[in-house]
């Protein structure tokens, strides 16, 4: 797998969003399953179907790139473009050195958004911390445990020594990064609504602005057509989140709205085939 990894990485990203384009479309016509959830969830959300069904090929293309982003040369930047939205929001919240929670929904290219941050602000304000959950087959771990971590981005594990990982670096006056519609495991989340159906939802993302006096911001990587690049757009969280001992479902709510928002402003690159509406996994990592 990593010979071909690194084979894909050296193709243009024209002809790897050309490939993950036909297999989005082949992962969505050979499994019911998928079909069937990708359907319901956009169904869920209000999303018609014209605005939906370019979603299937974007799911594929968010795969090839992968290669692209995670096993080109460290000292490379984005190519061919990197264009920036709301690049001032991000600026003057790193100049405070309060740390900044960095939210990103399951939308574009979210592996690009870290990227990005590094490549532009690491060098004055830090790296960037970004939470993950380590993939269970060994061999594609190996993939992504070497190729995630690259200059101006850290990664910090989906585990309590991942969470403190993250503070500290809040506390550094750095940014964390997350995506707070990750179903967590059980015991981490709250039931709450997203798109107006009960979602078990992550309380780590209010609870590390609420612990450390960390900005909130909303970011996602727009995927540009025909291999054009990417738009990284920041925005502002939009409600403030609420404070006190009983706030953390309210907290999860307005993220959660939050998360909305930035969907319906594009749901042609939302996953809407991720299964948002799981039951959490019995055995949690983050306690």
């Amino acid at each position: 797998m990593l010979r071909l990894f690194r084979w894909l990485a050296r193709c243009p990203l024209w002809f790897l969003h050309a490939l993950g384009g036909a297999l989005g479309w082949i992962t969505y016509a050979a499994s019911p399953a998928y079909r069937r959830r990708f359907k319901q969830n956009a169904a869920q959300a209000g999303i018609s179907r014209q605005d939906a069904r370019p979603a299937i090929a974007e799911a594929g293309r968010l795969v090839m790139e992968l290669p692209f982003l995670w096993l080109r040369p460290a000292d490379e930047p984005i190519r061919p473009r990197l264009n920036w939205e709301g690049e001032a929001l991000l600026v003057e919240a790193l100049k405070q050195r309060k740390g900044i929670v960095l939210l990103t929904p399951h939308m574009g290219s979210f592996e690009v958004t870290a990227q990005a941050c590094a490549q532009s602000f690491a060098a004055e304000y830090g790296p960037i911390t970004v939470l993950y959950r380590p993939a269970r087959k060994p061999l594609l771990r190996a993939v992504m445990d070497g190729s995630r971590a690259r200059p101006g981005v850290a990664t910090a594990p989906a585990t309590l020594a991942g969470v403190r990982q993250m503070i500290r670096a809040l506390r550094r006056g750095q940014a964390v990064g997350l995506l707070p519609d990750q179903v967590p495991p059980d015991g981490m989340g709250v039931w709450v609504p997203f798109f107006a159906k009960p979602a078990y939802t992550m309380t780590l993302a209010a609870r590390l602005v609420q612990q450390t006096g960390a900005v909130p911001l909303l970011i996602w990587g727009e995927r540009l057509r025909h291999g054009a690049g990417y738009t990284v757009r920041v925005s502002a969280l939009g409600e403030a989140l609420p404070t006190g001992e009983n706030s953390q479902a309210e907290s999860a709510a307005v993220i959660n709205r939050a998360m909305e928002r930035l969907i319906r402003q594009r749901p042609q690159q939302y996953l809407w085939g991720y299964h948002r509406y799981k039951q959490p996994r019995a055995n949690a990592s983050v306690d």
